[in-house]
Formats: structure tokens, sequence, C-alpha cells
């Protein structure tokens, strides 16, 4: 089992002319033939994959039992077992998305016919795992492989909770099991963090992080509008695929329907849309060049694998050198030559400073889990919800965080319950704190990237740490030329009029949050529901937005051109049918004028009355100091009354913006159980989906 051998076996995989890159056959003989723990941190596209499916070759053929490999993306574990599969590796994975095949599965560890396991850092945390799959190899583990292994540390990019049980699951290996860690964005601080925490007997394998056929560059374009522009002048100069990269959902579906109302065969690619996108067949589709372009979130990162990426583009700017790197070395893996371009604007600074400060819940959210959990025997996360006002994403964050310390578990009785356990618990406040200063501190080196008038590449790596940076001489700082920033003036006018005149749906509740009207079925009838309704823009946003929050907080009017945006939407893009026979709006103590004089005008551009049916009846705290679903329903309970005299017909239900919807569910319902036709939601803004990643 020497160089030679192993180098055959490489050759099955990847092709005949193929051969070792510098240090892999060094990996590979530091866990397969020395059985070392060892950390390998190698630029993306470098071939990591490949050292622990051909260590876990060498090592079955030596006896050992099967490998153990944590992988943080479904779409990772998909390709990789495909490639392993090339090698006569029999490789599966356990997960949400393969229930159906657990029990084969499960028969294989048990007759020692899998070679390969890979499995998500949560599955550890899966009592069925735990139970029936995991003492069937823990005893006789060969190789222990924890992918992305940056994710370890709190200083990487990407910290995880749940990979803080794998730390503890090395630690009890038997002397003697290699482990192996991989990972294409960790600096000094992260090794060194990874190294304290896998042990000290870990070696370090560390190459150069250099992309040599990419080419990178910077352009300033401060609004939307002119990047959309950029996009649609530049796009066709590239020959092949590529991806779009934005921060939020909302941009990457602005952004998709830009491009193609341009031409272009794109799509968006994002973890929002209730789990209703297909991202396996976007996947499949990107690879095969079905799609020319992919505009994506942070959900298309780690471990997506396709060589012959074109282009990386960044819609708006990203939040650290590390997540930057990773994600533009997506493109050029097996081409000569590629492009990363880099497109800042006006709102990257506030999206990124909203990330930083959602990054963890706060102590109080801790405190107040802990207090609901000790007084009830066990709790759902939404009857916890319903208890602690919180947001759904920053309560599971808190669980999750309180699961690993062991100060909460878990049990399934039809459905997951949580509570409290004998451990103590004592908030990490300085700890977070360290962590949201280093993020502070990797926003300012990412702004100063941005502005960087040197060589890019040699940027980038010495915020690596790479052992040897060096300038590329292919970047457009080295070289002195690049894409050109100017765009033609009648094509930004264009993309203004598209984000203008862009539609965004306000989707009708159906249901009551749990615990509103515990005497009544969660289900809203059907014919007590909204209908689909419309806003004009995302609150603060290019096109709209920005006007629409002028009006609001510093005008306390909304200009003509707002309700002429508005009746054009209506009538000429929207066209509800019935069409409404009149108009009504949610009262407001605190501008009591605003949103009525609005209403006003509107129904006068529409050619149909208005009605003014409600009436406040008590003033509660703003909608957006509410964090989650039935704290914000309970808070619009008994605040608005409304005549039951009203009039016939559809009715057009306006508000200035909506933040939780459930303001306009409760008044639809009102207006529905008091006999109105349809109930169309209409609001100038939405505050949803602005600073929504993933």
């Amino acid at each position: 089992m020497d160089r030679g051998y192993t180098l055959g076996l490489l050759r099955k995989m990847i092709g005949e002319d193929k051969d070792f890159r510098p240090g892999q056959w060094e990996a590979i003989e530091a866990v397969a033939i020395k059985k070392q723990r060892a950390l390998v941190v190698q630029r993306t596209g470098w071939g990591k994959s490949l050292v622990y499916f051909l260590a876990t070759k060498l090592l079955r053929e030596q006896g050992s039992g099967p490998t153990v490999l944590i992988s943080p993306l479904l779409s990772l574990m998909r390709n990789q077992i495909e490639m392993a599969g090339r090698i006569g590796i029999r490789a599966f994975t356990i997960n949400s998305a393969n229930k159906e095949e657990w029990a084969n599965i499960e028969e294989a560890l048990g007759k020692d016919e899998c070679d390969l396991m890979l499995i998500s850092p949560e599955r550890l945390n899966n009592e069925h795992f735990l139970k029936e799959v995991l003492p069937q190899i823990s005893g006789r583990i060969g190789l222990f492989v924890v992918d992305e292994a940056h994710c370890i540390s709190d200083w990487g990019h990407d910290f995880r909770p749940d990979y803080r049980r794998i730390v503890r699951i090395v630690q009890m290996l038997p002397k003697g099991v290699p482990v192996l860690g991989t990972t294409a964005t960790a600096n000094d601080r992260v090794v060194k963090d990874v190294q304290a925490q896998l042990g000290p007997e870990l070696t370090v394998h560390r190459g150069p992080l250099a992309r040599e056929s990419l080419r990178l560059q910077n352009i300033r374009l401060s609004n939307q509008s002119e990047r959309l522009a950029w996009l649609a002048v530049n796009l066709p100069k590239f020959k092949g695929s590529g991806i779009i990269y934005c921060l939020t959902v909302a941009d990457t579906e602005r952004v998709t329907g830009w491009l193609k109302q341009k031409g272009f065969a794109a799509e968006a690619y994002h973890a929002g849309d209730d789990g209703n996108m297909d991202r396996p067949a976007l996947e499949r589709a990107f690879l095969n060049n079905e799609i020319k372009i992919l505009v994506a979130t942070v959900a298309l990162g780690m471990g997506f694998d396709k060589p012959d990426i074109d282009f990386v583009i960044h819609f708006q700017r990203p939040g650290s050198v590390v997540a930057y790197y990773q994600q533009v070395g997506r493109a050029g893996r097996a081409v000569e030559k590629s492009y990363g371009v880099l497109l800042s604007g006006a709102e990257d600074d506030e999206i990124q400073n909203y990330f930083i400060e959602s990054a963890f819940p706060s102590t109080r959210v801790f405190l107040d889990i802990l207090q609901e959990l000790e007084k009830n025997e066990g709790l759902s996360l939404y009857e916890i919800l319903a208890r602690v006002n919180t947001s759904k994403s920053m309560a599971e964050k808190a669980l999750k965080i309180l699961e690993v310390d062991g100060a909460v578990g878990q049990t399934f009785d039809k459905k997951v319950l949580y509570f409290r356990t004998p451990n103590p618990w004592v908030p990490e406040t300085d700890r977070i704190n360290r962590v949201l200063d280093l993020r502070r501190s990797e926003l300012a080196q990412m702004q100063a990237y941005v502005a960087h008038p040197d060589c890019l590449m040699k940027f980038l790596l010495e915020a690596l740490d790479d052992p040897n940076p060096v300038p590329c001489g292919r970047c457009a700082n080295c070289l002195g030329k690049g894409f050109s920033a100017s765009v033609p003036h009648e094509l930004v006018i264009e993309a203004e009029n598209y984000l203008k005149g862009a539609q965004v749906i306000i989707q009708p509740r159906k249901q009551w949050p749990v615990g509103l009207f515990p005497d009544q079925k969660r289900i809203i009838p059907l014919e007590l529901q909204n209908s689909p309704g419309r806003s004009l823009c995302y609150y603060g946003d290019a096109g709209w937005g920005k006007i629409v929050q002028t009006g609001k907080y510093r005008e306390g009017h909304f200009p003509d051109e707002l309700v002429y945006a508005a009746s054009h939407l209506i009538l000429d893009l929207w066209k509800p049918e019935p069409f409404p026979a009149w108009v009504t709006s949610i009262p407001s103590t605190r501008h009591p004028n605003l949103v009525s004089d609005f209403s006003t005008r509107l129904a006068k551009s529409l050619g149909i009355p208005f009605h003014p049916v409600f009436r406040r009846t008590s003033e509660a705290p703003e909608q957006k100091t509410m964090q989650n679903s039935t704290m914000q329903a309970r808070n619009v309970v008994g605040t608005i009354s409304i005549d039951p005299q009203l009039p016939s017909g559809a009715v057009l239900l306006v508000d200035d913006i909506i933040d939780s919807g459930w303001t306009l569910t409760m008044a639809g319902y009102l207006l529905k159980v008091n006999g109105s036709g349809p109930v169309y939601p209409f609001t100038l803004a939405q505050a949803t989906g602005r600073n929504t990643n993933g």
C-alpha cells in the first residue's frame, strides 16, 4: 500500500492522466499509514475529499472498521457518495431526507458492508441514531473525518454549536484511531483553536491558498439599479456558467427576475420559500449547464463542486474575507481562466451589521427559556415562543446552545419537547462578546479589501495567514485593467423602473399561532382568510423603499408618486378579481392621518370610495418589538374594532408597512365575519425579507 498503489486508486476516481497534488499523498499517508491526527488546510478545489476517500480505501483493506465522516451539507453528501463509489467504497448517509433507507443502511452496518458513513453534526443529537446506529460502529471506527473543520472553532466564520459534540466524540475515540479534519478557510487563529480541541498531537498540513486561474476585481456601484445594469451589460461576456451571490433571499429573487427579463437562463437558490424550493434539482441543472446562472445566498456554500464555473459575482459585499474566499473559490477549479467580481453597494454595511447583531441570542432570551422550562415538564418550540418574546430563529439558536451545553434536553412524544436538566448553566457573555468583536473586525477588514489599491489575491492570502503571500499578477489591480464600471444611463433607468415595478406578494395567514385562542381550532376557515395581497416594495430597499421610509419617518406624508405607483400596480399589474368596490385602512394612534390620507388619495385614483370602518380601541407596542408570531398576534387582539355596517363588495385593506402580517390578518378576519366580500391586503412596503439570509 504505497504511493504508487494509491495513485492508481486516485486515477480510477478522477482520470488516468491525473497525479497527486502537492500535499495530497502526505495527508493520506498521515492518517492511513501513520494513523495520526491531521488537519488539512488547503484551497477550495484542491481535492480534500480525495484524501479521506483514498485513506478509507487503504484502511478498509488493512482490516479497519468504517470511516465516519461528519459533513455539514446534504448536497455535499450526495456528491461524495457518488465519487466514493468510483473506487468501490460503499458509502451511505443517514439523514432526514432518506428515512425509507435507514433499515437497509443499519443492516449493512451490522454486516460490516458499509465502508463510509456520512452524517451531519446535528445527527449526533438524534435519539434514533444514538441508540440504534452509533453503537454498531462506535467500537470499530477506522477513521473519523470532520469536513469543514473550521466550524468547530468559535473563531471560524461558520461556527455551529453542534460541532461541539464532535469534539467530545473525538476525545473519547480509542488511542490509535486516526482523525482527519479538512477546511479551506482557517487562518492561524482558527487552526490553533481546532488543534486545542482535537488534541495537541494534531499535525497541520497546510498548502498555498492562491488560485492561479482566478482574476479578481472590485467595483463600487452604490445602488442596485446600477448593479443590475452592470450585470446586463457584462454577463454576456462570460462564456461559461457562474454564480451571483446576494446577501438576502429577497435580493436573489429580484436579481433573478431582472436577469430573466433580460433573457438569461437564471434561477434563484436559497433556503427560504418554506422548504418549497427543490435545491437538489437546481444543483443538477446547474451542474449539467441547463442553467447558466444561479443567483444564490450562502445556502450555496460549503462543498458544492462544479469544476467549470467561469465566474462568481457578488452583488453585495460578504461579511468576512474567509467567507468571501470560500465563495469566490467556487470558480476556476478546472478552467484556465475564471473571474471573481465583487460589486459592493450602499446597503452592504446595514445588512452585515444586522447579521452581526442577530448572530447570538441575548442573555435575556437564554434565561427566559430556562425559566419557562423550569416551570413546565416539557415544552415544544412553539409553546416556548408563546411564553418568550423572541424570534423562532433565536429560540432555535438558544435551545441548540443550551442542548450542547447540557442545560436542556429533548424528548419525543408525537412532537419534540424540551426540558430543563439538573445541569447548571452560566451565560458565556465574555465569549460571545469576543466573537462579536471579531465579526466587526472581519467586517472592517472586508471594507479595507474593497478599497485596496494593490494586489487583491495577496490581500486575501495575508488575511488567511497563507505562508507565502505574493502578488498574483492577474487581478484587475495588478493588470491595471478589468471590467468597466460604467453602464448606460438608459439601462440604469430601466433597472430602476424594474425595481419599482416588482410585485411583492402578501401571502395570507392560514392558521392562528399556538396558544393564541386555546378554545378554538388553529386553522382559519378559508372563507375567513384574506386573499393574496401585494406590497409595493421592501421597506428601505431600492426602488420605492427609501421613499416609503422618508415619507413615514421624516416627512409624515406619503407623496403622490407613491399613490400613482400603487394605482399602477393594482390596476395594470395585479388586477384583483373581483375588483375592490371600496377601500379601508388600518388606523393608528401614533400617526393618525398618515395611512388614512394615503388611502383616501389611492381610492380616488382607483375611482372607488374610501370608508374608515376601523377604530383603535387601545394602543399596543409597535409590532416590530414583537419577535414571533404568537407575540405579534397577541399584540393585535383587542386593539381594533369595526363598524358592523359595512359597504358591500370586495375591499382593499391598506396599511403602510407589513411586519408580521397579523394586523392585516385580524382586520381581514373582522371584515369577513361582518359580511364583507374578498379582502385584498395592500401595503406600501414589507419589512420582512429585508435581512433574511439563507
